[in-house]
């Protein structure tokens, strides 16, 4: 095993991290958000050399780019992390049986995090922070098209662990070949948990060769529903900040679907998309109702592999429906269950889309693009939990925690 040397070293900087107390952390992020703004033109020259070897027209390069705001975006995040109570130490539930046992359910890390992402750099600091205000060492697995940033971020947050007398094992960032991504979803007794961000075959590929517990997060393909009663000013709004804000996230816009009785707005929602050309594959009945408007060299109509796709990119599709069951019935068989959204006045057709989409964020009358944890008051975000077994949507502090319990006798035995 090429990596376990590196795995044992992670495992026993976990170990430590159980009596630093969250004064100390706090003081760690905090210098950490500091180093960040300061070697912000050293990380910018290690990006650009990522930058230098991606297509500008790969839908991944706006991801891996960093730029001097982004980069006081993340330092403010790992500021906002560093405020956040410590989730450690938690009393879930505490009880007394009839036998005078006390016992009691407290919150605890994992331990040791897995992160396998693509190029997003941004994540590196992310992860660390999150990882350490939760008491949880963390393993890093980035792809090869952001080797030069992640490192430059790395060897940033360990002088900072060192600074401050910890392990700087704490984070480890693994080589970016895949024999060590095979090692890593295999690493029994080192690693606590698997953490996959990226794009749906990355997670498929972790999932189907992990053999250590995994959470899917990441993939994203949204829909946003303008119903029989939406208000239009508010869905051409709506509807573009979530097509066009950032096309690149996983809560950006995949798919419009239109109630039948509202087509006569579309023209109107395509003229705005048109100012940024975005490309619409577009239904029969929605093709016919903006050809004469839109141009022609960006309007496709629809195939079956219209729907269903996360498009990362200035593209979308276009989905007419007579009926709300049916919008519904679409989201539900082509979501990746991240982020849905109905525009609508009606309250009760409102609750109706809120209880029978199945997604981990559901959204009225405002845009998909709000599924972030920063956003969500979370400070930051580990990903966007996708599955429903232990941690959905945002996934932040509390969902970097495990439980364990707690039982204090006094000489109780159990009889036989």
């Amino acid at each position: 095993m090429k990596i376990e040397q590196q795995l044992q070293k992670v495992l026993a900087a976990s170990r430590k991290l159980n009596m630093v107390q969250d004064s100390k952390i706090v003081a760690v992020l905090q210098e950490l958000a500091n180093q960040a703004r300061a070697n912000s033109e050293f990380i910018l020259t290690e990006n650009k050399k990522d930058l230098d070897r991606m297509d500008v027209n790969d839908p991944k390069f706006d991801r891996l780019k960093l730029t001097a705001d982004r980069i006081e975006g993340i330092a403010s995040d790992i500021e906002n992390v560093a405020g956040l109570p410590s989730p450690v130490g938690t009393v879930l539930k505490e009880t007394e049986r009839p036998n005078g046992l006390k016992i009691s359910k407290i919150t605890v890390p994992f331990g040791v995090i897995g992160i396998i992402y693509e190029a997003r750099p941004n994540v590196t600091f992310d992860v660390f922070a999150l990882c350490l205000k939760s008491g949880n060492a963390c393993v890093l697995k980035g792809g090869s098209d952001a080797i030069y940033s992640n490192q430059a971020i790395v060897s940033i947050i360990q002088d900072v662990l060192k600074k401050f007398d910890l392990d700087e094992n704490t984070v480890s960032l693994l080589p970016a070949g895949r024999e060590e991504t095979n090692e890593m979803l295999r690493a029994h007794g080192y690693i606590d948990l698997i953490i996959p961000r990226g794009s749906q075959g990355l997670i498929n590929f972790v999932r189907e060769n992990a053999t250590i517990p995994v959470i899917e997060t990441g993939a994203g393909i949204c829909h946003t529903y303008f119903d029989k009663f939406g208000d239009a000013e508010k869905g051409r709004e709506i509807v573009f900040n979530a097509k066009t804000r950032r096309v690149s996230v996983c809560n950006a816009l995949d798919c419009l679907i239109i109630h039948e009785s509202r087509l006569n707005e579309l023209p109107a929602f395509a003229q705005k998309l048109a100012e940024e050309k975005v490309v619409i594959y577009a239904d029969d009945a929605s093709f016919e109702k903006i050809k004469d408007i839109y141009p022609s060299e960006i309007l496709f109509p629809a195939t079956e592999e219209s729907f269903g796709t996360e498009f990362l990119s200035m593209k979308m599709s276009i989905k007419t429906v007579d009926c709300i069951n049916d919008a519904i019935e679409h989201i539900n068989k082509h979501s990746s269950k991240h982020s849905e959204a109905i525009i609508s006045e009606d309250k009760d057709r409102i609750q109706l889309f809120q209880k029978m989409v199945d997604a981990s964020s559901v959204y009225s009358n405002t845009s998909t693009a709000y599924t972030d944890g920063a956003q969500f008051g979370l400070g930051a975000e580990i990903g966007i939990s996708t599955q429903k077994l232990h941690a959905r949507g945002p996934m932040a502090l509390e969902e970097l925690c495990s439980y364990k319990w707690i039982i204090e006798g006094n000489g109780q035995v159990r009889p036989k």
